[in-house]
């Protein structure tokens, strides 16, 4: 419920605080004093869009809090889901900068104004005769009688049902679409992979071909000079092998005459082995080295399929040819498999649509049974209201489709005056008739779910008498269960609340200001009086306000 609000800089209200306790409020005042002020602030702070121009001064930001009492609101889940700390005592902050910015904050984390309007809207309900054309509309039709019909947790099982569906709906969509493109695809895609397949495709493959290409190709070079190679080292009169052999014999007389020559001798013989090693290894080289001009073509034919293949698909190496066939391998292969998985979504979507087909006609079946205890209590509720001979035709009807709620269209006609054809809300009630519909609802409602605060404002317009002192009374059995403010004009509504306030103008010197203060026994006999007389108080309207009082 609401406990304090608060709001600094905004319209014609300079600095306002006022605290509310549960049951039911009156909020009064004459014409042009600033109610509709007082609303708009706290529709700052449930969500609506702020507007520069209801900063009262220009050059100060504009500020409303309110602090709201949710300990029986069920909104953990709600504050988990936005990452916002739960606290019991919540506070809800919007504020309005001179540059036109604005900011929300609840529990002094900032928020956007989507969750604030999503939190608002668990927190209050406004209803003014423009919001009561709500009733007309078939959702919130429905949601009455799932009220009286306990069909809260049938709801949830069905809408996580519905979501499942619909995502699985799109997933079979996405498919369809895909198989329509992949199939143009397919041809195309097919020829490029057969084409990376039959490539010698192998990380460094470029580097060895071109190694290999380069010997074949220069075949007559490397046999000359290897030829020359083992000419200088095996010469009998000047290669390297026949001198160091010379050279050899005079280290070896060397190493008897001490260990350093020994050393140098060994090293001469470790020279000599080497060499000689190098000698045997070029003739095996000059063996093997023979020109093949079928393998020269062959390899050539290869590193040119692999560079035009770069080029193609324009990758920088291999190992990139090897992820575009990999990425082709699994385009293929999925164009291939998506009939199976089209096949496979579609039981699936058939399964889900079953479950939903179940659940959403035991909630048709449970509304069908609620139906005549609503038209009773709206017809019997209506009659106290001055409708005695109002009368609703309800019929559900199955939907093509599945709806958010299940799968009914309602049909929700009203006759208000006796022997008159049944029509649409919309088409034969009144604005002051649709008030009364609404309020009726509104106490049904309440003896069946925990409902917000409930804020009427003006919504007994057009009523006076009796039906506005039974109004009072519908008010005021409904804040038995729930905070209700009834902002009003009538005299027998306001005696009804628990707690009166009255909002006034005042003139300073710095301009008219828009006021508000909570009104004392006597006070509100005055009020009232004035409410029934005008400004001049009469005796006899000062003793009706009593009487009301009383």
């Amino acid at each position: 419920m609401l406990t304090n609000l608060t709001i600094k800089n905004y319209a014609l209200i300079d600095h306002l605080n006022v605290s509310f306790s549960n049951g039911f409020t009156i909020i009064t005042g004459e014409t042009g004093a600033g109610k509709s002020i007082l609303l708009g602030g706290l529709a700052l702070v449930l969500g609506k869009r702020a507007d520069l121009s209801s900063l009262k001064d220009k050059e100060s930001k504009s500020i409303v809090e309110a602090e709201f009492d949710i300990s029986k609101y069920k909104l953990d889940s709600f504050f988990k889901e936005f990452d916002l700390d739960y606290e019991r005592k919540t506070i809800i902050r919007r504020e309005i900068l001179p540059s036109g910015k604005s900011r929300a904050f609840v529990n002094d984390s900032p928020v956007t104004l989507d969750v604030l309007s999503r939190l608002g809207n668990r927190l209050v309900d406004v209803h003014s005769q423009h919001q009561t054309m709500q009733l007309t509309e078939n959702d919130f039709q429905l949601k009455t009688i799932d009220a009286l019909a306990n069909n809260e947790k049938a709801l949830q099982q069905y809408s996580a049902k519905l979501i499942q569906y619909q995502r699985s709906k799109r997933e079979l969509e996405q498919l369809l679409e895909f198989q329509s493109n992949a199939i143009k695809e397919h041809e195309y895609n097919s020829f490029l992979l057969e084409e990376l397949q039959a490539a010698p495709l192998k990380e460094g493959i470029v580097e060895r071909l071109e190694e290999e290409y380069e010997q074949l190709n220069n075949v007559e070079s490397i046999m000359e000079q290897l030829s020359q190679g083992q000419q200088l080292l095996q010469d009998e009169q000047v290669g390297l092998i026949t001198l160091l052999s010379q050279l050899k014999q005079v280290a070896n007389k060397l190493g008897s005459f001490g260990e350093q020559y020994a050393e140098v001798n060994q090293r001469i013989n470790s020279v000599f082995i080497e060499l000689d090693d190098i000698s045997n290894e070029f003739g095996n080289l000059n063996d093997r080295v023979e020109s093949n001009p079928e393998l020269l073509e062959e390899v050539n034919t290869k590193l040119q399929l692999l560079y035009n293949l770069l080029k193609k698909h324009n990758a920088q190496d291999v190992p990139e040819l090897l992820e575009i066939k990999a990425d082709l391998e699994e385009k293929v292969l999925a164009t291939e498999n998506v009939e199976n998985d089209i096949e496979a979504k579609r039981k699936e979507l058939q399964a889900l649509e079953a479950e939903l087909n179940s659940i959403a006609s035991n909630i048709s079946k449970s509304r069908g049974k609620t139906l005549p205890k609503l038209k009773k209590q709206l017809e019997d509720t209506l009659s106290e209201l001055g409708m005695a001979s109002a009368t609703f035709k309800i019929e559900i009807h199955p939907s093509k489709g599945f709806n958010s709620t299940g799968k009914d269209d309602l049909t929700f006609l009203l006759s208000a005056n006796k022997g008159s054809d049944y029509g649409e809300l919309k088409k034969v009630a009144s604005g002051g008739e649709l008030s009364r519909i609404m309020l009726a609802i509104k106490a049904i409602l309440a003896k069946y779910e925990h409902l917000p605060t409930l804020m009427f404002d003006e919504i007994d317009t057009g009523v006076s008498g009796e039906i506005s002192n039974k109004m009072g009374d519908i008010m005021q059995e409904m804040s038995k269960a729930m905070q209700i403010f009834s902002i009003t004009h009538l005299p027998q509504v306001a005696a009804k609340g628990a707690h009166h306030f009255k909002v006034y103008k005042e003139e300073e010197l710095m301009g008219t200001q828009t006021k508000m203060k909570r009104l004392s026994k006597e006070e509100r006999i005055t009020e009232l009086a004035e409410m029934l007389g005008g400004k001049s108080i009469s005796e006899s309207a000062l003793a009706h306000a009593q009487q009301l009082l009383n």
